[in-house]
């Protein structure tokens, strides 16, 4: 007897239906996630048989090309389901979208098959020191969620030549540096207060050589293009997780409510006014954020694919797309702790889930896109002045 692999989901809605229907599984097996501080090797298999981690791979390579919003989609309902599991999936699918800015035949080397993973900071900590044909790499870094499960790891580094800092083209210092996983030391230091499920590990490299052609920079698309192929293309989905976590938290709360108050009496918690209250604006606020950061990055795709730049959008229009993204983080983080304060003692306890999911939002909070950075960034590019994160605004110049 023979049995076929189902084929994965290729398409925005097969992809963002599987997701949505591995939501449950994924938070029957939060507890187990969370105490694995990574995802275990199974739950990696059901995510990558979901399609997502191939979301950002081109129609023209045989992938489902999804959009940014609807990449959000899917890694919300991800994140609907567990936390960790939706971060290290919006991680992962990076690959699809890093290819852009190789050039095509070394990617296609690279990722001979749609659902392989990306992991790795792109922020330059270590050190690439120019050499014939590329470049030895070497340095520790932090944050690299998903690692434990990636097939290539992307990293940040400064360029060096003969042990001095070098310039190329007169105008970039660093590079990322694209490293096969098991090149690389994992080293575990991933015990955090929360979003224990994404084994973001530190990482290290010592002295690896790296072909030029695994090498890029946000500045230079090498093949293919379209709304895709943008330097910021990275970060859109990002709210994807806050949003899920946000929207389960809400839903639980809700359940738990009704649930309470099916017996009726004279003290129904559906009948408290400051649980009405408390639960309408939390809505008022979730779905204000949604709608933000869905109705940015809709009028951002507008524009790309009928052509059009990152210079094409307004101020306006540029600053709400990381706005948006920062606020969703901020507003989910608000969310969970307003529920949480609403039922009280009943939170405290590491089986209810408010506690996991408080404890997720306040350490995803504390990454770069939430953090004042981005204000500061947006609020500049309104005035004219000088963004401390640029590439926020898919400036690279």
């Amino acid at each position: 007897m023979t049995t076929t692999t189902p084929a994965v989901p290729n398409t925005a809605a097969e992809i963002l239906a599987a997701a949505k229907a591995l939501a449950p599984v994924l938070r029957e097996r939060g507890p187990e996630i969370e105490e694995n501080r990574r995802l275990p090797a199974d739950v990696v298999e059901l995510i990558r048989a979901t399609g997502a981690f191939r979301m950002g791979f081109s129609r023209a390579w045989g992938g489902p090309e999804l959009s940014s919003v609807e990449q959000t989609e899917v890694v919300e309902a991800l994140a609907y389901g567990d936390s960790g599991a939706g971060w290290a999936a919006m991680i992962g699918m990076d690959s699809g979208l890093y290819a852009s800015f190789l050039d095509e035949r070394v990617a296609k080397e690279m990722f001979p098959h749609l659902d392989m993973t990306t992991a790795g900071l792109l922020f330059p900590t270590g050190k690439a020191e120019k050499t014939e044909g590329g470049y030895r790499l070497t340095g520790r870094w932090q944050f690299g969620s998903g690692i434990t499960h990636a097939d290539w790891v992307i990293s940040g580094a400064f360029i060096y030549q003969d042990g001095e800092p070098f310039l190329v083209d007169g105008s970039h210092d660093s590079i990322l540096l694209m490293v096969p996983r098991e090149e690389v030391e994992i080293i575990d230091t991933w015990h955090t207060t929360g979003l224990a499920g994404s084994g973001s590990c530190d990482y290290a490299i010592h002295d690896v050589y790296v072909p030029e052609g695994h090498t890029l920079t946000f500045g230079e698309v090498r093949n293919g293009g379209g709304p895709l192929a943008q330097p910021e293309v990275h970060m859109r989905n990002m709210p994807g997780v806050p949003l899920g976590v946000a929207r389960a938290a809400l839903d639980w709360v809700r359940d738990q409510v009704v649930t309470k108050s099916a017996g009726g009496g004279a003290n129904r918690w559906a009948d408290n006014w400051r649980m009405q209250v408390a639960l309408a604006e939390c809505e008022a606020d979730f779905n204000a954020t949604r709608s933000a950061v869905y109705g940015a990055m809709e009028r951002q795709w507008e524009v790309l694919s009928a052509g059009g730049t990152m210079d094409d959008l307004t101020p306006d229009e540029r600053a709400a797309l990381p706005l948006s993204r920062a606020h969703a983080f901020r507003t989910a983080r608000s969310i969970v702790m307003r529920l949480y304060d609403l039922m009280q003692t009943g939170a405290i306890y590491k089986p209810n889930p408010l506690d996991r999911w408080l404890r997720d939002t306040m350490v995803m909070c504390q990454h770069v896109v939430a953090q004042d950075k981005i204000l500061q960034s947006a609020g500049a590019h309104l005035l004219g002045a000088r963004p401390s994160f640029p590439l926020s605004l898919g400036i690279t110049s």
